[in-house]
């Protein structure tokens, strides 16, 4: 089945674009039942009723009362409770899928938390400290819950679909940076085995947001065919490359680090080795300088504490990204980018500052599975519960996913029409009941 996924050699004469992608659904849905091991029929009617219920999904067991779902309450809760999956197939079959590209022909790779917050579970084990936003300006508040690490392909182009590929609970006091290095490495494994990148290929591109460690991530990732983009707080300082050694009578041990380079402060930027100026139809002018070989100055401390070796130099290039103006009339500030690559060109900066608002397209999906498809909504006891629910929840989006193209756009009276290529997952899940049938 999955040879017709990767678009093996299965003839198919005369088949049209329709019915090859009604094929990839229906494959995915036959594989996505071999990977329930045990009380398959469960689980795989609680997919349905997630994927055809009215309405955004409120209460857990209410999905009980929706006709796909031919089992009473009892048996819901059972499959959520004590059913198995066999989550490393589901992952492969996901890597194995047709995945998004960027223009150039890569892979654009985008990893973010996202937490199930439950305060109120006093009783529910393994709970973590969420980072969340208070209704206050830069208020932060932690809430106790589950945070999952979500790996997605990022398309090209403004929209709200990602292709995910990965989720992963955060256990309490993890090493969130190591973690996700290992859940970076082995979705990045499974994609090279599913031949979604071979040898010659263009470097898969990963873009995270601020929080995470990317120098870090560069490091302990660096064996991999990927490059890293993200974003920086606007107070760092970054060094640059160490100036030619030049003969000191004296002695003394020569420098490892160059003049400091410190966001907050122009007068220590010096000309940008690339600057670009691109008209948006959102933003205004956008303005893209680059300054290449930067690399921060690494302590031993925090992270780096046990490592035994000499701190490494990790370079990269830094972005400062500037706009006209926001959606909103909200105040622009600059942006900071690091990429872990070098020696980019004018067209690098563009590709890379753009690659870094597809990110966003990631907050869409979370916004979907909280709002929509009730990702939240039930209140589940058991992390192990919660882990399958939630690759419940990836099947349903992959499954949305697979049927942009063949839904119909069943729009309410107040919408305006939408051509079938900017159909929102919301408004194709409208119309998956009537596809349900056919797969």
């Amino acid at each position: 089945m999955l040879a017709r996924a990767l678009g093996g050699d299965i003839p198919r004469s005369g088949d049209s674009d329709r019915t090859d992608a009604l094929a990839v659904l229906a494959d995915f849905r036959a594989d996505w039942f071999a990977c329930l091991t045990s009380r398959p029929a469960e689980l795989f009617e609680l997919t349905d009723a997630v994927l055809c219920a009215d309405g955004p999904v409120k209460t857990l067991v209410g999905l009980a009362l929706a006709p796909e779902h031919r089992r009473g309450h009892g048996a819901l809760y059972d499959g959520l409770n004590h059913g198995r999956l066999n989550i490393a197939r589901l992952r492969m079959t996901l890597a194995a899928l047709p995945l998004p590209r960027a223009i150039d022909g890569r892979l654009v790779l985008a990893v973010d938390v996202s937490p199930w917050l439950r305060p109120d579970a006093a009783t529910a084990p393994r709970r973590s400290f969420c980072h969340t936003y208070g209704r206050g300006k830069d208020k932060h508040v932690m809430i106790p819950g589950w945070p999952y690490s979500i790996v997605a392909a990022l398309e090209s182009g403004r929209t709200s679909w990602t292709a995910l590929l990965d989720a992963l609970r955060l256990e309490p006091g993890a090493d969130v940076i190591a973690v996700t290095a290992v859940q970076l490495r082995q979705v990045v494994e499974r994609l090279v085995k599913a031949g979604q990148w071979q040898d010659g290929d263009l470097p898969i591109l990963i873009v995270a947001d601020a929080g995470y460690d990317l120098h870090r991530l560069a490091f302990l990732l660096a064996d991999l065919p990927i490059e890293l983009l993200g974003r920086l707080r606007s107070d760092r300082v970054m060094r640059r490359p160490t100036p030619p050694r030049v003969y000191d009578p004296y002695g003394g041990r020569p420098p490892r680090h160059g003049t400091e380079f410190v966001f907050g402060r122009p007068d220590t930027w010096g000309e940008p080795d690339q600057e670009t100026a691109t008209a948006t139809s959102r933003y205004g002018t956008a303005i893209a300088m680059a300054w290449d070989q930067l690399h921060p100055r690494l302590t031993r401390r925090a992270a780096w504490i046990g490592h035994e070796m000499e701190l490494p130099l990790i370079e990269g290039t830094v972005i400062r990204l500037t706009v006209e103006c926001l959606p909103g009339g909200a105040d622009p500030k600059p942006v900071w980018l690091w990429w872990s690559g070098t020696g980019g060109d004018a067209a690098d900066v563009d590709r890379l500052w753009q690659a870094f608002l597809r990110r966003f397209d990631l907050e869409h999906t979370f916004r979907l599975f909280k709002q929509t498809l009730g990702w939240t909504a039930p209140k589940i006891r058991d992390p192990e519960a919660a882990d399958r629910w939630t690759w419940l929840i990836l099947a349903v989006h992959t499954q949305l996913r697979l049927a942009r193209s063949l839904a119909t756009d069943l729009r309410r009276p107040w919408e305006k029409p939408a051509p079938p290529e900017r159909l929102t997952p919301a408004r194709v899940r409208r119309g998956f009941r009537n596809l349900r049938a056919k797969t």
